[in-house]
Order: C-alpha cells, then sequence, then structure tokens
C-alpha cells in the first residue's frame, strides 16, 4: 500500500534542484519539492509526501489529524515509515 503521509520541511539541502529534508515521525529524509515551491514552501511548513515528492502543503492541524489516522491503522502506515527511512534522495 502507498500513502501520502505528513511531513514538517526541516530546511533546503539543494535549493537548485529543489531538494529539502522533511521529517515523518522522527525521521528525516530528503524529499523533492519542485511540485510545490510556486507555493512558497519553506522551513516549518507541512506537506504531504508520497514516493518521495512533496504533493501539496498542509497546514498544521491537518497534518496531525492526518498522522492520527495513519497511527491508528498500524501495519500499514509502520511498513511506509520503514519504506521511507530507508529511502534515498540525493
Amino acid at each position: 500500500m502507498c500513502l501520502g503521509i505528513p511531513g514538517q520541511i526541516i530546511d533546503f539541502v539543494d535549493e537548485e534542484n529543489n531538494i529539502a529534508r522533511a521529517e515523518v515521525s522522527g525521521v528525516r529524509r530528503n524529499v523533492n519539492v519542485g511540485l510545490l515551491r510556486g507555493e512558497g514552501i519553506g522551513p516549518g511548513d507541512w506537506v504531504l509526501i508520497h514516493v518521495g515528492f512533496a504533493m501539496s502543503k498542509l497546514d498544521e492541524h491537518e497534518a496531525q489529524e492526518t498522522l492520527k489516522l495513519l497511527y491508528e491503522m498500524g501495519n500499514a502506515f509502520q511498513d511506509e515509515l520503514r519504506m521511507y527511512e530507508t529511502s534515498q534522495i540525493e
């Protein structure tokens, strides 16, 4: 199962290539934010991440509510977090 997971942008790793570091449930990984650059994305913003790409911007309340529901899903969410943790975007 593939899920969109809320993550918070920590900083930019490579501005030219639209790569930012995002934190999802304590795991920090690089994600591509190119689809959202026109929305003024920056550190502290919440985004919905799917397969290494930030797909949409969320407000903090929406992100927290989504994470709460994902945790309630149990194994499916834990599997997705494991995949996120082992992913590499350089």
